[in-house]
């Protein structure tokens, strides 16, 4: 997809990271996920300091790092249009690797 429709593709990329970490938030049990549903939503600022949180909980700093490149597509992909398919495909491992990161942590604690 990311070769024929790279604002498509922006699109799916962000919306997987984004339940990526709605989904380590809820399972680790973060403050973000409490005031999301105490919300009714999600706000970019929960989920900016979600992944921060995330990041702190589980020892691993590059998750700030794959949210700030999901976030690039999300705004820069879909919203503007400005991205190309070299561009989009260059973020989908760091994508990957946070989605990865929601399976395997997400799995453990159900």
């Amino acid at each position: 997809m990311v070769d024929k429709d790279p604002v498509q593709a922006s699109e799916k990329l962000y919306r997987a990271a984004e339940e990526a970490v709605k989904a380590l938030a809820i399972s680790l049990g973060l403050k973000e996920a409490e005031e999301a549903l105490e919300m009714g939503r999600w706000t970019a600022t929960l989920l900016f300091n979600a992944a921060s949180s995330i990041a702190d909980r589980l020892s691993l700093k590059e998750v700030r790092l794959w949210w700030r490149v999901a976030w690039t597509p999300h705004v820069e992909g879909l919203h503007e249009a400005r991205l190309g398919s070299g561009e989009v495909a260059r973020d989908v491992e760091y994508i990957q690797s946070l989605v990865e990161l929601a399976k395997k942590n997400v799995t453990n604690a159900a």
